[in-house]
């Protein structure tokens, strides 16, 4: 009988194993071929996120109640239905990023005086993903206001990294981040205007896409982003496979009607693209960012990997790229967006001084680097004219780019200048983030996928091709993901608190 128990429960423990490990497109195929319940799947998904967040702190509140309901009625669905009629991501749970509303949910956006805001609607893109049948699940934690790459606040506190809970999870998703690649969910919703989907993918060692910018309408998201500034930012997937990237983001494309810079694109099926005659042009760093050799091996790794499987090496150089903090602050500043004191401080802009003598006296709301950014902004608005110039040096580096890339060719580049730095670290390196910040001003779709592990860090690189050529950053990073082996289920320890 014990053996017989035994048995039993080493059957369960590979059952769940097999879904805590499987990629969301599997997992779909699973439901629609009665394989696999979604009431199952979400079970065993609660049950992780349970496990692993009070060590790593990602999910900040939760829809169990409402996302079981769903999984009955998705349960019924593929009992009653036949399979090619079923949406496409019936059954998969996710989690979003807090900026993004979800009716009954939080939408603090991480700042004090929002703590205890709910959304009365759902954003576009969460009303996209469940009409393809996904099953939201929780919110996942964010920096104070979203100007920063890691994931702390006053209202839920900070967000560690599953490989190390020393070291941070990255940001503005890095709430994301840490839970899909603890496989707590079968993906994440992320948004991204300096990185924040492919920094927090690049140190949890999931797969993280940022679109093309105008592709994903930004209705619902806060603050409110319209103009340039919904160009710049975009919402994304955060997947455990570069496989589940092409079905969400085909879900989440495409104009609304509301968000005016949108535009159709279209998406062919990334398995249809052939490596030979894509050009892959390798690229360590724009120059001025010190690149560490863990990021500088991965690259120079995932291109012989693509030359292997038929791909060109080539050669790029731009000058303009030595630029890339100051052109991402000007366009970033001209984009017409809320001035970050306000959307920090509400009705009442935050003052820097006051604000950090409160916080060396421990009386502030406010986190550092929050404070630090109203500082840079506020420094910034004197610049007016150069501002200007910075603009077009940006939309000139655009063109050239395109011209270099056209539609066979792909930027390998780091996400970072190094690994998951220790908490409150990359306050030393402030503007290394331009990684990838340079390429939402560009409006470039880049696709981050794991390459190798250092010292038990994950360490990734980004795909990036002209606009609309999402399909192919995405084939590209398949092939990488392929030579490498890719994401890996991340084990945080389970008894640490919060």
């Amino acid at each position: 009988a014990s053996a017989l128990a035994r048995r039993r429960v080493s059957s369960t423990l590979a059952r769940v194993h097999e879904l805590l490990d499987s990629s969301a497109v599997t997992l779909a195929r699973w439901i629609r071929q009665r394989k696999l319940s979604p009431v199952e799947l979400l079970d065993a998904l609660i049950a992780r996120i349970a496990d692993v967040n009070p060590a790593i702190n990602a999910v900040i509140a939760e829809r169990h109640d409402a996302a079981r309901a769903e999984a009955r009625a998705a349960e019924r669905r593929v009992m009653q239905d036949p399979p090619e009629s079923l949406p496409p991501l019936l059954g998969l749970p996710y989690t979003a990023k807090e900026y993004i509303s979800a009716r009954g949910m939080p939408l603090s956006a991480g700042i004090w005086s929002r703590r205890h805001v709910r959304a009365d609607t759902d954003a576009e893109t969460v009303t996209r993903l469940a009409r393809a049948g996904a099953i939201l699940v929780g919110i996942t934690n964010v920096p104070e206001g979203g100007l920063w790459m890691e994931t702390y606040n006053d209202v839920y506190g900070r967000t560690r990294n599953p490989w190390d809970l020393a070291r941070t999870a990255g940001g503005s998703s890095g709430g994301e981040g840490a839970i899909v690649a603890s496989g707590g969910v079968a993906f994440g919703l992320g948004a991204d205007v300096g990185g924040s989907i492919r920094i927090p993918a690049a140190f949890c060692g999931c797969v993280g896409h940022k679109p093309t910018g105008r592709m994903v309408p930004n209705t619902g998201f806060w603050p409110a982003a319209s103009g340039e500034l919904s160009a710049y930012l975009v919402c994304g997937p955060l997947t455990r496979r570069v496989e589940d990237v092409h079905p969400i983001l085909s879900v989440l494309a495409g104009p609304d009607g509301v968000d005016a810079v949108v535009q159709p694109w279209d998406l062919p099926d990334p398995s249809t693209i052939d490596l030979h005659g894509v050009t892959v042009y390798p690229m360590t760093g724009n120059g001025r960012v010190w690149v560490r050799a863990p990021m500088r091996l991965a690259i120079e790794r995932a291109a012989e990997a693509l030359r292997e499987r038929g791909a060109t090496i080539g050669h790029l150089e731009s000058r303009r790229m030595r630029q890339a903090f100051p052109i991402w602050s000007a366009m970033m500043s001209l984009s017409g967006s809320q001035p970050y004191s306000e959307i920090l401080g509400g009705d009442r802009p935050i003052a820097v001084v006051r604000e950090l003598a409160r916080l060396l006296l421990g009386r502030s709301r406010h986190t550092l680097p929050a404070i630090i950014v109203v500082a840079l902004e506020n420094l910034s608005s004197r610049f007016t004219g150069q501002k200007q110039e910075l603009v077009a040096v940006g939309k000139l580096l655009q063109a050239e780019l395109e011209q270099v890339l056209g539609p066979r060719g792909v930027l390998l580049f780091p996400p970072y200048s190094r690994p998951a730095p220790r908490h409150t670290w990359p306050l030393l390196t402030p503007f290394d983030f331009v990684c990838t910040g340079l390429f939402n001003v560009l409006e470039f779709p880049s696709t981050t996928v794991p390459v190798l592990w250092h010292r038990g860090l994950p360490v990734g690189v980004q795909v990036i091709a002209r606009r609309g050529n999402d399909s192919l950053t995405i084939a590209v990073a398949h092939a990488i993901e392929q030579a490498f082996g890719g994401w890996r289920r991340a084990n945080p320890p389970l008894a640490v608190a919060a």
